[in-house]
């Protein structure tokens, strides 16, 4: 039995859970853009550079061997779904910044996927407490249309902001809009303010 505590995302605290223009459902939706991409653990690599003291390149061996963490949160997709109640587990991103030790100028973060995809956050989010590098959801692996083998969860914001198929952090001084922010999505993307597309 897993012992590791669970942290509790600030969202699941709401009295009412579900943002506006939200809608409840038990499913898991599958979104992306292009073909699912079908990633060998033994060639990828999780890399931490730019804005860093320590550059950091690990393997999938090691990147599973860092210390884990469990967080419960719900999630809330720019397309209007919301599904409540889901469990990850995975790395902390606080835990690749102790890695990696950001300096004093790195103000946001550009997180790199497979495929080109990205997603930019303010260097605070990315460390929320309940953010986290996943390699889990509700106990079992993630799949390939869900982000196998690694992917970003940032509850607090749209979900697009979680990237798929994650490959490293980039940290940054200047905010760099990120593959959907370029295409038109919001930059921030706050779900309790619909901030859904524009800036």
């Amino acid at each position: 039995m897993d012992e590791t505590p669970v942290i509790q995302s600030a969202d699941t605290q709401r009295e009412d859970r579900v943002p506006p223009g939200q809608r409840v459902t038990q499913q898991w939706p599958v979104l992306h853009h292009g073909a699912v991409p079908i990633i060998d653990p033994a060639g990828w690599s999780f890399k931490a550079f730019g804005l860093v003291e320590t550059p950091k390149e690990l393997s999938f061996e090691e990147f599973v061997a860092l210390p884990r963490v469990r967080v419960a949160s719900d999630i809330h997709c720019v397309t209007t779904w919301s599904r409540l109640n889901n469990l990850w587990e995975g790395v902390a991103t606080n835990e690749i910044a102790r890695i990696a030790r950001p300096l004093p100028n790195a103000r946001f973060v550009l997180v790199h996927a497979f495929g080109g995809f990205s997603a930019n956050l303010p260097l605070e989010e990315f460390l929320a407490e309940d953010a986290l590098f996943a390699l889990t959801h509700d106990g079992k692996p993630l799949t390939p249309e869900h982000g196998y083998p690694v992917r970003l969860v940032v509850p607090r914001l749209y979900f697009w902001k979680s990237a798929k198929w994650v490959t490293g952090v980039e940290f940054v001084e200047h905010d760099t809009q990120g593959f959907w922010e370029s295409v038109g999505y919001h930059n921030h993307g706050d779900p309790w303010k619909e901030e859904r597309y524009g800036r």
